[in-house]
């Protein structure tokens, strides 16, 4: 499967930018995520991929292919670009059965493709099912009713979903009557013979010609398969079909209308008929989200099974953090069209690059606090919390924050100079939809209104802590408090395996999940501490992450 490359991609309407200057790397057989919230351009970007979108300005490669390239001029329809596109919506023919739904967008396709020969290998397929007589008598008979008779198209399926077959390889294998012999093995060992009397004078008519057939009846030349321009035959498309209906397991359905389906076999025959033609990317656009809960996360278990073993590489929207979490190889974060973070889901998770993803990433939400303070000399940070808190906080490793500062203030000046330069081409738009830092939120009892409030003044000593819910750690043993901070449950939501609790601090809400079936009343006084070195430290002027560490109270 291909690398898709994305460079400099903008997508603009007027001076609303959706995209803005994206680069964007997704590995072969990738799993990728594009979370974010909605509106933020994550379907735009997976539309611009697909060719369903023009993007305003960039260039977009998949494989060594160009594919769109604004400089160029170089923008390859979306039908020639070889993906599959699933949407929201299965948009599936109510008026076809599911095996006209899969094989509809096969009947049309005319491209290059492998020559072969259809009559090579049907006898190719039969002589390797006929190598097994007794296991075709097994299967057969496994699909005879109560009635004793067989259920002919239930033992259709039977066979070629375990020999591999095509359903017209299969009826011609049913008729041989094998399963009606009382030696199966003798039986298909006689018919056999027959099927490679008319495989050899295929091969022979073939290499009178200087020609030959390989193992799936392609006609080889001078080693090499020759190919052509052609439409698919019946047979092809056929196995097309059955190949796709095994993967996603809805081999059963096929004589039936969408409408007899449910929500999750429906899903299933749009995937198929996305994956018949067997497209270098799949890209899916939100496509569990009309599913309920329980059936969402079959279909996860169902799609990470698909990945595996079509070996496709998938570019995936969604704006369910557990989808993205559970189902990525990479998840690529945005926010107001710009990229946030591209990493892998337990990076995003644990070591967010800035607040906005400290706060999308994670349920329940992180716990931000407020934090002033400095770095000491030997690498710690003495901060004030909690409004009477006296905290320090110690980084996982070593960090310069002098440094830091300096580097964040370079970096910032050469994004305005950058802006400024670009804006002085006549053709260049201003920016409508700002880029801001993300106004995270503290948690309180009583919620004050930030709209009458003027901006406060943010310097150097301004920091913000991000805790996640786990890492909040209750000592209901400890003898003393040192180390501890005295909270009070301001609410409990017990599951079984764990609680979350609301826990109060002053005027200050945190909230913690502790695992294990204890119960907490309203009102309980608690010890909590912080164990984890996975406590967050960000620069709250720049709204970027600093460092991990662990919290001393």
């Amino acid at each position: 499967m291909p690398e898709i490359t994305l460079r400099n991609i903008t997508k603009r309407w007027g001076k609303f930018f959706g995209v803005d200057n994206l680069n964007l790397d997704i590995a072969d057989n990738s799993f990728i995520t594009l979370l974010g919230p909605s509106g933020c351009g994550k379907t735009t970007i997976l539309r611009m991929i697909a060719g369903l979108e023009t993007p305003t300005s960039g260039q977009i490669k998949i494989g060594d292919r160009v594919v769109f390239d604004s400089d160029a001029g170089i923008n390859i329809p979306a039908n020639k670009r070889k993906v599959g596109f699933l949407f929201q919506n299965y948009a599936l023919w109510p008026n076809m059965t599911v095996y006209q739904n899969i094989s509809f967008g096969l009947k049309n396709v005319k491209e290059e493709l492998d020559s072969f020969d259809p009559a090579a290998k049907q006898a190719q397929d039969m002589i390797r099912a006929l190598a097994n007589g007794r296991r075709i008598k097994e299967e057969i008979e496994d699909c005879r009713g109560k009635d004793g008779k067989i259920d002919k198209n239930k033992a259709y399926i039977k066979l070629i979903d375990t020999f591999t077959l095509s359903m017209f390889t299969a009826k011609e294998l049913f008729e041989l009557g094998i399963h009606e012999a009382s030696d199966p093995v003798k039986a298909a060992q006689e018919k056999r013979g027959i099927y490679e009397n008319k495989l050899k004078a295929l091969q022979d008519a073939y290499k009178a010609k200087g020609q030959e057939l390989d193992g799936e009846g392609r006609i080889l030349q001078g080693g090499k398969v020759l190919r052509g321009v052609r439409k698919l035959t019946k047979e092809e498309i056929d196995s097309k079909v059955r190949r796709v209906s095994r993967i996603v397991k809805i081999g059963m359905f096929m004589d039936r209308y969408p409408a007899e389906l449910s929500g999750g076999q429906q899903q299933r025959v749009a995937i198929a008929r996305t994956l018949a033609p067997e497209p270098e990317v799949l890209f899916m656009d939100e496509p569990l989200s009309n599913l309920d809960a329980k059936l969402r996360l079959e279909m996860r278990y169902e799609l990470q099974r698909l990945h595996v073993e079509t070996g496709s590489t998938f570019v995936y929207v969604t704006h369910d953090q557990m989808e993205a979490m559970t189902l990525a190889t990479r998840i690529c974060l945005v926010n107001n069209g710009v990229l946030q973070q591209y990493d892998a889901p337990l990076d995003v998770y644990n070591r967010p690059a800035n607040l906005f993803v400290a706060d999308f990433v994670g349920n329940p939400s992180i716990n931000f606090v407020d934090a002033k303070g400095k770095q000491e000399a030997d690498g710690s940070f003495r901060l004030d919390i909690l409004d009477t808190v006296s905290a320090k906080f110690i980084p996982n490793g070593k960090i310069n924050m002098e440094k830091w500062f300096s580097d964040r203030d370079s970096g910032e000046e050469k994004r305005k100079n950058a802006e400024a330069e670009r804006l002085k081409d006549k053709k260049a738009v201003e920016k409508s939809n700002k880029d801001e830092v993300f106004k995270y939120h503290v948690a309180k009892v009583e919620e004050e209104d930030f709209s009458i409030q003027d901006e406060p003044v943010i310097t150097n000593e301004d920091f913000v802590l991000a805790i996640r819910p786990e890492s909040i750690a209750i000592d209901p043993d400890r003898a003393d408090s040192r180390g501890t901070l005295e909270a009070t449950v301001y609410g409990a939501m017990p599951t079984g395996m764990e609680s979350t609790l609301k826990l109060r601090i002053g005027e200050f809400l945190l909230t913690g999940v502790i695992f294990g079936g204890v119960t907490y009343a309203i009102g309980e006084k608690l010890k909590i501490s912080f164990g984890s070195t996975n406590i967050l430290l960000f620069d709250r002027k720049s709204g970027k992450a600093v460092c991990a560490g662990r919290l001393e109270v």
